[in-house]
């Protein structure tokens, strides 16, 4: 039974070293994101949404708005632990009965502080804002 609970405790002190990803403590926020102007199928208004990556990090998907040329998401996209120069890449959809559509992809490097961005597509123009944050968390050596 003692050897089941050092086992279990080296499980988690394991496990505990991977999610520490080591004395940085960066993130990145993503908000305020909109479109104008989109443009999906011939014979109605676009259904659209957005999927959101931080360098290899997926960070969601929006919510789908019917019938909307000129969307405003709600919500924010949230990253942790970020690797400097990652690539911010934002995907605008349009939902379709049949397979979606990719109305256009924006992409961007990103830097510290807080950036509005603007991003034209074939098939419309996006804007948001994303604030890099990089944090340095001291060492304890106790």
């Amino acid at each position: 039974m003692a050897s089941l609970s050092v086992s279990l405790g080296l499980l988690v002190l394991c496990t505990l070293a991977l999610v520490q990803c080591g004395p940085y403590d960066d993130r990145v926020r993503v908000w305020g994101i909109s479109a104008t102007n989109l443009k999906g199928d011939l014979l109605s208004q676009p259904d659209p949404y957005v999927k959101v990556w931080c360098g290899p990090a997926f960070g969601g998907m929006s919510s789908i708005l019917k019938n909307q040329a000129n969307p405003n998401w709600p919500g924010e996209f949230n990253f942790l632990d970020i690797i400097d120069d990652s690539v911010l890449k934002l995907e605008v959809w349009d939902d379709n009965v049949g397979p979606d559509e990719r109305l256009g992809t924006c992409t961007t490097t990103i830097y510290p502080g807080t950036h509005i961005e603007t991003c034209h597509l074939k098939k419309g123009t996006v804007y948001y804002t994303y604030t890099y944050q990089k944090e340095y968390q001291q060492q304890n050596d106790d």
